[in-house]
């Protein structure tokens, strides 16, 4: 059976994407999925979590720039059992450059994992904060969307052309990609601010909010520079028993 791809993405940047790529993925990994999460930001924060930067020798730019690049020679180990990465490097800031030209560049990356979408029962996708070509690959190949949105005051802004660039996505190269959900993170519950967002939240997207909300949290903003998931790093913390909490819910939604 083939994997359930899921692109994490908003065009705004610091609303947890990332964070919520690596734990949601080593989250599956843990309920003993088969799991790949794809790096497809040129900061490389999620490969960096589980690589050194001189560990990686192919990258998500190689794979997507190079017609002939098998995508099994792409594909990391880490050392959490059940993940495998494919890694980023700071050469993804190229690719726009590269594929303006090529009539298939929305389809690259899903053409390059048809051949291991029956390896995995998962995918997750890391994407940069734009609606760039990138992102739009994502979206391509992916199944589900799932937007990360921050219970900050300017949280909804941009949140309309994510929306409009979903159904272009829908309207034509990627008929079956669907809004899995939006999941507010940074929620900080003793501010009325928070609250007010959340409702904001829900009054935009009703059913589509996921009920678990991942609260600011110091052992989330530490653990990637431990190189750790939150689930070796901290695990009796609040962020982890949230993830956790999330992975449960997503895997009700796309079952």
């Amino acid at each position: 059976m083939a994997a359930t791809v899921i692109a994490i993405a908003n065009q705004k940047g610091g609303v947890g994407k990332t964070t919520t790529a690596v734990n949601l993925a080593a989250a599956f990994a843990l309920k003993n999925r088969r799991t790949l999460l794809i790096d497809l930001d040129p900061q490389a924060n999620s490969t960096l979590t589980f690589l050194s930067p001189d560990a990686v020798t192919a990258s998500a730019y190689d794979l997507l720039s190079d017609h002939h690049l098998n995508v099994t020679e792409v594909v990391c180990p880490t050392k959490v059992a059940n993940l495998c990465l494919i890694p980023a490097r700071i050469s993804l800031a190229k690719l726009e450059a590269t594929l303006v030209t090529q009539f298939d560049a929305p389809y690259r990356l899903k053409d390059a994992l048809a051949n291991v979408r029956n390896d995995f029962d998962l995918i997750v996708i890391d994407t940069p904060p734009a609606l760039g070509i990138i992102t739009v690959n994502a979206l391509v190949a992916a199944n589900y969307l799932l937007v990360p949105i921050q219970a900050s005051y300017y949280s909804l802004e941009g949140t309309d052309d994510l929306l409009e660039t979903l159904e272009r996505i829908r309207a034509r190269p990627n008929p079956e990609l669907q809004l899995l959900g939006v999941i507010v993170t940074l929620y900080d519950k003793r501010t009325n601010l928070a609250r007010d967002i959340y409702k904001q939240v829900q009054n935009v997207f009703g059913d589509k909010v996921f009920k678990t909300v991942i609260g600011k949290n110091v052992r989330l903003e530490e653990s990637p520079a431990y190189k750790e998931t939150i689930f070796t790093f901290a695990p009796d913390s609040s962020g982890a028993a949230e993830y956790a909490q999330l992975a449960r819910e997503v895997m009700q939604r796309v079952s």
